[in-house]
């Protein structure tokens, strides 16, 4: 098992260790325009742009050195994940925020297919099942 800098959470500068409350009564304006979906360094941090840029060559890195029929598992962060997916599926940035968050011990699947990759599951808590016309 590896560890990598670039799996880490999101930097959100000024607002690291803020509630919500707090961080909507500090920065309303810096809020809502994050709440719009507009890229923002959230209290001067990083934009979700900068964690993919980071956090996907490490998965794509992974990936490389697999045996046929491997597996990468990959922990981190549910909005550094969320930002992996995204990049991984061509999605636009703005388009990101459409997955919802990840709850506590749960993942997202990933697999490659003919076409790119594939979003299988998200924010699973079971192992999943093969789907008829998924082959790859």
């Amino acid at each position: 098992m590896d560890h990598h800098e670039g799996l880490r959470e999101t930097y959100a500068g000024e607002w690291q260790g803020l509630t919500n409350s707090e961080i909507r009564a500090r920065y309303p304006e810096e809020y809502e325009a994050w709440s719009r979906g507009e890229p923002v360094r959230r209290g001067g941090g990083e934009l979700a742009t900068e964690v993919a840029d980071r956090a996907v060559p490490v998965v794509l890195d992974a990936v490389d050195k697999l045996p046929d029929n491997g597996t990468v598992v990959v922990v981190s962060h549910g909005g550094t994940i969320r930002t992996m997916i995204g990049r991984l599926l061509d999605m636009e940035p703005a388009q990101w925020e459409r997955f919802g968050g990840l709850s506590n011990c749960c993942w997202s699947v990933m697999g490659q297919g003919a076409r790119g990759w594939r979003l299988l599951e998200h924010n699973a808590g079971t192992l999943p099942q093969p789907v008829i016309g998924d082959e790859t």
